[in-house]
């Protein structure tokens, strides 16, 4: 049974999990004779972006980044053209297991952001639904083993199907408000990593010596943040985390840098509890402890982040300062950094 002729269906994907779960959503569309449109925006035109056809079920599709949808998708859910079709709200967060027990995500104002945008717009909201798929982001956790990643797979492809036939067919499912209370918490974390903290994690990524220049986590950055610089690929401000890169590097010379950003963490501190506010305290007024003070000490902080990320990239040209590096990453060690690729076959 189904409720609308055609399936218009917008998501982006670093490692797949949205990618997968956009075409179960595909599929089941199909199974019902429906016209499926199936866009990758990080592989589309962002700034022209077509009105989809009135009749069309619209649904959205990303991932969570800090309790976030990226800023790659909110700045596509800005630009969307106003219109009146029924749209589907759907996120993949970071999954775990611990026996059967899948642990959830969190997705922090991603739905709440993104449904008022669009019905602002016009449009009339049909869901909000998570999907609990493996996490990627090794830069902060060892990474998943095979049973994990192949069960969340399989129980999550079920609960889509699920999913599928009952919004399909032109019912609704609003399970992620279920989870507003702890949404609503974690909220003040949603704005810290939106304006730092995303900032911050694209400064960990660096190429080790097992680079061969081949130029894929270039080609392939959905959000084109990565650029050559001496040689040697080098991320910028613009990246989002995403993993794609980490994750598809043929070679897996792609690290997180975590030795060394604990060195400039504790660098920096010592600038601010020293150097910085005994300058604000001494020529213009005491702003520790204040709200300004944490803008003036996290915008400082970035910018030492930056010099010392150019200065380390440089460095890593020779051969000891390297090794420092990628043996004090925690992605480099087997028991950590299994890189992580969502699966093509379930």
């Amino acid at each position: 049974m189904r409720a609308y002729p055609k399936l218009a269906v917008y998501y982006f994907s670093g490692t797949g999990n949205a990618e997968n779960v956009s075409k179960w959503l595909a599929e089941n569309a199909r199974e019902k004779n429906m016209e499926v449109q199936l866009i990758n925006i990080g592989n589309t035109d962002r700034l022209n972006i077509t009105l989809p056809q009135p009749d069309a079920l619209v649904a959205f599709v990303s991932p969570i980044h800090g309790f976030n949808y990226p800023p790659v998708m909110v700045n596509f859910l800005f630009r969307f053209p106003k219109g009146k079709n029924n749209v589907l709200l759907l996120n993949t967060r970071a999954g775990m297991l611990i026996g059967k027990w899948v642990t959830p995500g969190l997705t922090g104002v991603a739905f709440y952001f993104a449904a008022l945008i669009l019905k602002l717009k016009g449009y009339s909201i049909k869901s909000m639904f998570p999907v609990d798929l493996p996490s990627n982001w090794i830069s902060v956790h060892p990474g998943l083993n095979e049973r994990t990643v192949k069960f969340l797979h399989e129980r999550n492809k079920e609960r889509v199907a699920r999913f599928a036939n009952k919004v399909l067919a032109g019912g609704s499912d609003f399970r992620g408000v279920r989870e507003i209370i702890q949404d609503v918490l974690i909220a003040p974390v949603s704005l810290g990593y939106y304006f730092i903290g995303r900032f911050f994690f694209s400064k960990t990524y660096f190429a080790s010596s097992d680079c061969d220049n081949c130029g894929l986590c270039i080609k392939s950055c959905p959000v084109k943040a990565i650029k050559m610089v001496d040689n040697r690929p080098f991320w910028t401000f613009k990246c989002e985390s995403c993993m794609h890169c980490m994750s598809y590097c043929p070679k897996k010379a792609i690290e997180t840098a975590h030795g060394s950003i604990v060195l400039i963490t504790l660098l920096s501190s010592l600038v601010f509890s020293g150097l910085f506010y005994h300058f604000f305290r001494q020529f213009l007024f005491d702003i520790e402890n204040t709200f300004w003070g944490f803008v003036a000490e996290s915008a400082l902080f970035l910018g030492i982040l930056a010099v010392w990320y150019r200065i380390q990239h440089f460095a890593m040209r020779f051969r000891l300062i390297e090794k420092l590096v990628v043996y004090t990453s925690l992605t480099k060690y087997k028991f950590w950094g299994r890189r992580y690729k969502a699966l093509k076959t379930i």
